[in-house]
């Protein structure tokens, strides 16, 4: 079982604040809208436009300032190792008029556990139950240990008010905190807290979103610096074929300048009458004609 002594103390996710209307009795009141020369100048201009295209994806800033770009996380995290979570079930809701669609909510949590190897699960009090984040901390630990065998995990207690507000408090089991650090938590906090507000959403979807979406930005910085190295193994690879096409094509330049050259002084020679060489020119040519020959 997993060891409360082996667990950070349960960090409390934020109030909701006002902003959702007032709750019925039982859940949420509902909410609206749901040639040689010539192929190798090919080339090297080919290599040079794949070379421009692959730092232009680098170096260009991206124009979006949406919500999820605001607040990506910097921190290198690491997918917890297969195997370190025994699966189970993702939520409990104790109020018994939240989760109306399962899968809806499931396909956000899954999302999250795929990209972090964290399994979440909510745990979602009566409405009215407590507004003490204490007590929420407390029920989160207690409840952590009946609901889970290893240290990989991620439990969220949600209790709303019934009157326009939340709080959360959550577990984390010690492997679970190699990612869910406390900027990932603010950042839940926050997806949280937007989604509880868009009254677009369902009640599935406010869970399913906020972790969904904190999965994408807490890994963010790992996907960043993997996209960064492809880049640059890629604009790596642009410049060695550049370099050695570069040099084979400079090679086969200078020997056809080099052939051309020796032809054209061979077809001089050739047409230059022997009344005009000295007998000692006639001799030289006479001896590099038979060098050839001999060759």
């Amino acid at each position: 079982m997993g060891s409360l002594m082996n667990r950070n103390r349960t960090v409390v996710v934020n109030n909701g604040g006002p902003g959702r209307g007032p709750m019925g009795p039982g859940g949420p009141a509902p909410r609206a809208g749901s040639g040689c020369g010539g192929c190798a100048g090919i080339l090297v201009a080919i290599v040079v436009l794949a070379l421009l295209g692959a730092l232009a994806t680098t170096f260009i800033p991206s124009c979006s300032t949406d919500y999820s770009a605001q607040s990506a996380s910097t921190v290198i995290r690491e997918e917890l190792p297969a195997g370190s979570v025994d699966e189970t079930a993702y939520y409990t809701d104790a109020d018994g008029d939240w989760i109306h669609s399962p899968a809806t909510l499931e396909r956000g949590l899954r999302t999250f556990f795929e990209k972090t190897g964290v399994q979440p699960y909510v745990y979602i009090l009566k409405n009215g139950t407590t507004n003490s984040t204490s007590a929420l901390t407390e029920a989160a630990e207690e409840l952590y240990d009946q609901l889970f065998s290893d240290e990989a995990n991620f439990l969220l207690v949600f209790c709303d008010d019934g009157d326009g507000s939340y709080n959360c408090g959550y577990a984390a089991g010690s492997l679970a905190t190699q990612v869910m650090d406390s900027e990932a938590v603010g950042i839940l906090s926050e997806q949280i807290e937007r989604a509880y507000n868009d009254y677009s959403l369902s009640e599935e979807e406010i869970f399913s979103q906020a972790f969904s979406e904190t999965a994408d930005l807490i890994m963010s910085a790992a996907d960043d610096q993997q996209a960064s190295e492809t880049t640059r193994n890629v604009v790596i690879g642009v410049v060695a074929v550049v370099a050695v096409g570069g040099a084979v094509y400079l090679i086969a330049k200078n020997r056809k300048a080099k052939q051309e050259a020796e032809r054209k002084r061979t077809e001089e020679i050739l047409n230059t009458p022997l009344e005009k060489f000295g007998d000692s020119d006639i001799e030289d040519l006479a001896d590099k004609y038979e060098d050839d020959a001999d060759k």
